[in-house]
């Protein structure tokens, strides 16, 4: 059951935290003003006028507090750099969460623009340190809200929706942070946490029918019990205790990466979609060698570790919205891990499910990575390609949504067509659940993505076939989770209504917002590689300016006579020869990174060849020693068959002893 009384609760019944004032604080600090009784006061003055907008009745004084409050969330848009992508030297990020998250709690429109204002941000704003106080305090405002306000509702409401978007965000920004070590010195905030987690894992259960939330709510807990775990307990050892549960412990595990300062193990799979992804971003030559070792790894999808799956499969993707290479590559992979998902499912009988919740955790993320690479990509071919298959020019004019069960279409390429064919085949009933789950994210996605399309004329042939396919949907499929996937993105995009008060408000037409998250992926997938691939250490150097003309003038003869000692004077005599002279001239720092990143691919390839060497040594040694056994049994056996005809026990070709 959810906590009744959270300790985040304050004495005017609104969401504080003991560290908020450190917070305020440190704003007025870096501002100039360093007064604690400045930062109290507006804390009560924050407070006060949350209650008086939720409380009053006059119609004049609620005008006026309306009109206060988006002066408030224009002020806090400008603080969070929205235009600017987090940068500029007007933004300041944990001052504006802490001011947008207190005016979340105003009810009404309020609420809902506060809201969509912080996706926004945390969705571009940039990796930092400084954030992690404001990034605990929000965490922990948007779990309060959650477990002790959303959760004990009767129906489901769309703001919801959008507070576990927000949470999958944080919690998302807080793992990476995990990985770089960063969160060793706030254990104090992470036991802080521990009472909403267990209270989510609690409330989980009424949200199987939604998968869009569900998935959020389980990176959430995978993420709360991976950093808990690690900084609090630092003897524990989850995921060996995962991994005993359905997979064995192979030689191939030694081959995980530890990060640098978390001590987290970074598998293979993960750090391979990283080195694509920085190939991707520095050109580089090394891309067709470092995919097809990642292609090496694709049965790691199959591990119940997930999370690290789940930044693959981001990262992968932003790769995919650039090259075509990479995107044929995450099509394979989720295609091979489709039809083994769905034959283990075939083969063994899970009772409720739950098990395999991971599987199709990965499979809504890969709903929504294929369905942004079909918006965002960098060319019409990647868009294309995402969305029709590989070969969908030969049949434009396919009927995608089968009628007839009974066909049983085979999946060729993992692309939105493709997907939507396969599960539209196989729904039933008594279906898999990764089935009518991968179904429900992909029609989800398509009315976010049509909504997303609507007065695009550049992708107006686009959006025409999603919203002809959404047609065909909604006249031929019969399955109620499915028609309910339609009515949630809907009632999400169109209909937002406070869960908290049932005050319906419609948002204007010409508040448009973002649907997807456009600048995570590449966030994540950047500050991976900083800690997967540090850069090297070539740093320029700034010049200092010398204090006295004399120095200057000094400086500029030493300057002279140095440059003199490097010009070359080839004489007839003194002429070097050819293996003297440079051939080529000196790398610069993308080819210095290449053979860098060589290097680094070439060492762990190794290893894993030296891994297979081995493992193929002990499988001939294997083969070997039961060749021979059998060729002792062959060689019994006709030494019984000589026995019992000729009555001899000597061999063939051995004479009888002498008498």
């Amino acid at each position: 059951m959810p906590v009744n009384k959270s300790p985040a609760v304050n004495q005017f019944g609104l969401i504080s935290s003991p560290y908020h004032q450190e917070l305020l604080k440190f704003n007025f600090q870096t501002s100039g003003k360093s007064k604690s009784h400045k930062s109290r006061s507006l804390l009560l003055i924050r407070e006060k006028f949350i209650l008086k907008f939720n409380q009053t009745r006059n119609p004049v004084e609620k005008k006026e507090l309306l009109e206060q409050a988006r002066k408030n969330i224009l002020r806090c848009k400008r603080k969070l750099g929205l235009s600017s992508l987090g940068s500029g030297k007007h933004v300041h990020l944990p001052f504006a969460w802490t001011e947008v998250i207190y005016l979340a709690q105003c009810q009404g429109e309020i609420q809902d623009e506060a809201l969509s204002v912080l996706h926004a941000s945390l969705d571009h704003a940039p990796f930092d340190e400084d954030h992690l106080p404001a990034l605990f305090f929000v965490a922990e405002s948007v779990l309060h809200r959650l477990c002790c306000d959303a959760f004990l509702k009767e129906f489901l409401y769309s703001v919801e929706i959008k507070l576990t978007k927000i949470g999958y965000l944080i919690f998302l920004r807080l793992f990476i942070f995990f990985l770089h070590g960063q969160l060793r010195s706030f254990k104090e905030h992470l036991l802080r946490l521990q009472p909403y987690s267990y209270a989510l894992f609690a409330s989980r259960e009424s949200y199987h029918k939604y998968p869009n939330i569900f998935s959020n709510i389980q990176f959430m807990l995978k993420t709360l019990q991976i950093i808990c775990e690690k900084e609090l307990y630092p003897g524990s050892v989850f995921c060996i205790v995962e991994k005993k549960e359905g997979f064995e412990n192979t030689d191939s595990d030694t081959a995980h990466l530890q990060s640098n300062h978390g001590g987290h193990e970074v598998s293979p799979l993960l750090w391979h979609c990283v080195a694509a992804w920085f190939c991707v971003q520095s050109s580089s030559p090394q891309l067709k060698n470092v995919l097809e070792h990642l292609a090496m790894h694709k049965m790691q999808l199959q591990e119940k570790c997930w999370l690290d799956l789940v930044l693959a499969l981001l990262v992968l993707g932003e790769a995919a919205k650039l090259n075509m290479t990479c995107l044929k590559t995450l099509m394979d992979l989720m295609r091979d891990f489709l039809l083994s998902i769905m034959a283990v499912e075939k083969q063994e009988k899970w009772p409720t499910g739950e098990d395999l919740s991971w599987a199709w955790n990965i499979v809504h993320m890969y709903t929504t990575t294929i369905a942004e690479i079909c918006l965002y990509a960098a060319t019409s071919d990647l868009r294309k390609t995402a969305f029709v298959g590989l070969c969908g020019c030969e049949c434009p004019h396919k009927n995608i949504l089968l009628i007839d069960k009974s066909e049983q279409p085979e999946l060729q390429t993992t692309s939105i067509l493709n997907l939507l064919e396969f599960f539209s085949s196989k729904i039933s009933d008594n279906c898999d659940q990764v089935v009518w789950i991968g179904y429900y994210g992909l029609v989800y996605n398509l009315v976010k993505m049509s909504w997303e399309l609507q007065g695009d004329l550049e992708e107006d042939g686009l959006g025409n076939m999603i919203w002809q396919t959404l047609q065909k949907t909604k006249d031929y499929e019969k399955d109620a989770r499915i028609l309910n996937a339609i009515t949630i993105a809907q009632a999400e995009l169109n209909d937002r209504s406070d869960p908290f008060t049932r005050c319906r408000t419609k948002v204007p037409s010409n508040a448009k917002e973002e649907v997807f998250s456009k600048f995570i992926g590449w966030r994540v997938a950047n500050a991976l590689s900083k800690l997967l691939f540090p850069p090297l250490d070539v740093h320029a150097l700034p010049l200092k300016k010398p204090a006295a003309k004399q120095d200057q003038m000094k400086y500029r003869n030493r300057k002279q006579e140095s440059m003199k000692k490097r010009v070359l004077h080839f004489t007839i005599r003194e002429r070097p020869s050819l293996s003297e002279l440079p051939m080529f001239s000196y790398p610069d720092f993308f080819t210095k990174a290449d053979k860098e990143l060589a290097k680094i691919i070439d060492h762990h390839w190794q290893k894993e060849l030296e891994i297979q060497q081995r493992e193929d040594a002990r499988c001939e040694a294997k083969e070997q020693k039961d060749k021979e056994l059998e060729e002792k049994k062959h060689f019994q056996e006709i030494m019984k068959q000589r026995e019992a005809k000729l009555h001899k026990q000597t061999k063939p070709y051995e004479l009888p002893p002498r008498t």
